[in-house]
């Protein structure tokens, strides 16, 4: 969720929402190969039960049981355990890593873990945006971000808000327009009454 404050009286338009439903299928075409992590001989033998777009409840019930433990019993939804990965609807939140039981991504077909360029692709990283440390440290950073996508849309209506407002708005302001879409602010930045 964004929240964008502005004074009173002043009005703030979020960006247009998109057309059409963004679904896995799309994101993924033609992704290039990258490394990822790999599920453990157990783990491949529950997930390969689990259809596309499904999880737990989908198993047998005593491999539910086996495989969820003591969460079984608990409360909650517990949707993320045994997850696959529709390739027909949008894809669930990436998390930090693909495969903790908790938050499983597990890929439509094949069962395994998204690689490190699918979780990218799916948060709209360019396909040449280079991540840097270990193959943890590249699923961190990744499930860490905002969609580049959504953050390039939320900048772009925030950038136009301020270029759309008079200069006697801004006391204190030391940065200035490149062009315009492009203000940089350095604090402290006052509004005036």
């Amino acid at each position: 969720m964004f929240l964008i404050g502005t004074r009173k009286g002043l009005i703030f338009n979020y960006p247009k929402k998109i057309k059409g439903k963004p679904v896995l299928r799309d994101a993924l075409k033609d992704v290039p190969e990258s490394e990822g992590t790999e599920y453990s001989d157990k783990k491949k033998e529950v997930l390969k039960l689990v259809p596309p777009g499904g999880c737990w409840v989908d198993l047998p019930q005593e491999v539910q049981k086996e495989y969820m433990g003591k969460s079984f019993y608990s409360g909650g939804g517990k949707r993320g355990m045994a997850r696959r990965i529709s390739w027909d609807d949008p894809c669930l939140t990436l998390t930090t890593s693909p495969c903790q039981k908790q938050t499983e991504r597990c890929h439509p077909e094949e069962t395994r873990p998204l690689t490190v360029r699918e979780y990218a692709r799916i948060q709209t990283f360019p396909d040449d945006w280079q991540f840097s440390g270990s193959m943890s440290a590249q699923y961190k950073q990744i499930g860490n971000a905002v969609p580049v996508n959504l953050a390039q849309a939320i900048a772009s209506s925030v950038a136009g808000f301020l270029d759309g407002l008079p200069e006697e708005f801004f006391v204190g302001f030391s940065g200035q327009a490149q062009e315009k879409g492009q203000v940089q602010l350095e604090l402290p930045l006052k509004m005036v009454a």
